[in-house]
């Protein structure tokens, strides 16, 4: 039934593209991508204030900062929903064939998004993909072990195998990264890039405000490369590199501050291990005395919790920044600051 519903809605989107015809003058022409991955589009009017529908809250927020008071910003997904399985409804593609650009993560994390992009080809929607041209890693990747440990490497090899079981359930949920990993924001300097795609974009839609543009990325990635070095200042002389989490987001952060992430399950925050895959994982956690269980906001932490009280072991927060919830928004955080918490988690952890 979910097919079926997501099939109409991707009609519904192309009737309304068919009706809109040229009509929506916002754009002149379809997008096209230059070799560095950038946007190029027709111009809109000097006049025109861009309409853009991004995919989820990392993206808003990039967008939102280099856009400024320039462009109507509005993700689709609502705030508090976890977006790996979220699909369109028929109102979220009209909202879509009426923007003048939808800017996506990519890498596999929309799975919708592929049908969506079949649909508008051909019309004045720009369709921008944030993480065109950096460099994505398979899914498999995440889940390498501490190659300086004997124990590591024995634990890498169970990970693996656990993995390849996590690819073959997730094979069976609608939603399917392809074998990549796309949590390309959980690391700064990927973030960077993300964000000067999303800047080519805006301005090859409206160049009259290409410094604006730059302007406002420059403050942002200021920003970020300040929040990089924290990352390394705060992480480099740890007592221990390896963390366990429950959702295998952060192998890109741990790449790139020398650490190890060893997921409980693979790269779907639904998927479930199997009995044998838990005990490997606390066989692994009381060998390298880990006292820490990280889980995410927006999922049931019960994985993370089982294997806290197995151990004797807490479980603790590390945000994969899918999404704002309601606590968050009333402590007005963003983006910047889920991640500096994130940093003080894993301080904590990796000191203990």
């Amino acid at each position: 039934m979910k097919f079926r519903i997501h099939h109409l809605a991707i009609l519904s989107l192309s009737a309304l593209l068919i009706a809109a015809g040229c009509g929506n003058n916002a754009v002149n022409s379809s997008t096209t991508t230059n070799a560095s991955g950038a946007a190029e589009a027709t111009a809109l009017p000097e006049s025109s204030k861009l309409n853009i529908k991004v995919s989820f809250y990392p993206i808003y927020e990039f967008t939102k900062n280099v856009a400024g008071d320039l462009a109507d910003v509005e993700a689709l997904i609502p705030g508090g929903i976890e977006p790996h399985d979220w699909e369109p409804t028929a109102k979220d593609m009209a909202e879509i064939s009426d923007a003048d650009m939808l800017i996506y993560n990519g890498a596999g994390m929309e799975g919708w998004v592929d049908q969506v992009l079949e649909s508008v080809s051909g019309t004045p929607l720009i369709t921008v993909e944030a993480s065109k041209g950096l460099d994505i890693m398979e899914g498999t990747e995440e889940e390498e072990a501490d190659h300086h440990h004997e124990e590591g490497e024995h634990v890498h090899e169970e990970g693996e195998h656990v993995h390849e079981e996590g690819e073959h359930a997730h094979e069976e949920h609608s939603h399917d990264h392809g074998g990549l990993d796309p949590h390309v924001w959980l690391n700064p300097t990927l973030a960077i890039q993300e964000v000067r795609n999303i800047e080519a974009a805006l301005a090859a839609a409206a160049p009259e405000h290409a410094e604006d543009f730059k302007t406002n990325a420059d403050a942002y990635v200021a920003k970020l490369e300040q929040l990089d070095q924290e990352f390394k200042d705060g992480l480099k002389d740890t007592k221990r590199k390896d963390f366990i989490t429950q959702h295998a987001a952060f192998g890109y952060l741990a790449k790139q501050y020398g650490l190890t992430q060893v997921p409980i399950a693979g790269l779907s925050p639904e998927q479930e291990p199997s009995a044998a895959n838990m005990s490997k994982i606390v066989e692994f956690a009381k060998e390298h005395k880990v006292k820490t269980i990280f889980f995410e906001t927006l999922v049931s932490s019960s994985v993370a919790d089982t294997i806290a009280k197995e151990i004797g072991a807490k479980a603790a927060v590390l945000n994969p920044i899918e999404g704002l919830t309601e606590e968050d928004r009333s402590q007005n955080l963003d983006y910047l600051g889920i991640m500096r918490q994130n940093l003080e988690a894993l301080k904590s952890a990796l000191n203990e």
